[in-house]
């Protein structure tokens, strides 16, 4: 009878051993898989939900005059980079100075408004710039680039000033130190901008 309850205890203590030292390799390795497996479907499936619950934006239909100037402005040109863009977009803010419609022409509504208000509107460009700038969003920084020398071409016009005699004072500065050039101001300028921290 010994014999037998010694079988009984033996095979009771075997399974137990190998399961306690088992388990823990066993049991933990694919419950981690299973988990691991039932989140990727679970969030890719919230993500397919999300996505399709979003409202999706219609396309705005513009005026066909409205997208023939801009099929035609926005084409590729071969001397985009070139400053003769800058002179050529100057005469045409000139000739809507002279006569344009401010009910039809920006360039001659700003105009129109006077000095103070071109002036306003460069500036509001230039902050612009400056926040895509320090955001380092590069499209947005060309784009708002764009806008500022557009508004920096109707304060010339304005101001009666043209390209040619900003480039012929590009040219005179050429090759002079910056400090220097600043240390040979005249002292009228500070004295009338009441500072001397002029760049």
């Amino acid at each position: 009878m010994a014999k037998p309850a010694k079988k009984k205890v033996e095979k009771a203590k075997r399974p137990k051993a190998v399961v306690t030292h088992a388990l823990p390799a066993v049991v933990e390795a694919p419950a981690k898989n299973k988990v691991a497996k039932a989140k990727s479907p679970k969030a890719s499936a919230t993500v397919i939900k999300v996505l399709a619950a979003a409202p999706v934006a219609k396309p705005v239909k513009l005026a066909k005059a409205v997208r023939q100037i801009e099929k035609r402005l926005l084409k590729p040109a071969h001397d985009s980079a070139a400053a003769g863009v800058l002179e050529r977009l100057w005469s045409v803010i000139e000739q809507r100075r002279v006569m344009g419609d401010a009910a039809t022409s920006h360039s001659a509504r700003l105009l129109a408004r006077g000095t103070q208000k071109v002036a306003q509107k460069l500036g509001e460009e230039a902050v612009e710039l400056v926040i895509e700038a320090v955001a380092r969003n590069r499209e947005a920084t060309i784009s708002e680039s764009a806008d500022l020398l557009y508004h920096l071409l109707v304060l010339w016009v304005d101001a009666s000033v043209a390209p040619d005699d900003v480039w012929r004072e590009l040219c005179r500065r050429e090759g002079i130190s910056g400090i220097a050039e600043k240390a040979a101001r005249p002292k009228t300028i500070t004295r009338l901008a009441k500072t001397r921290k002029l760049p």
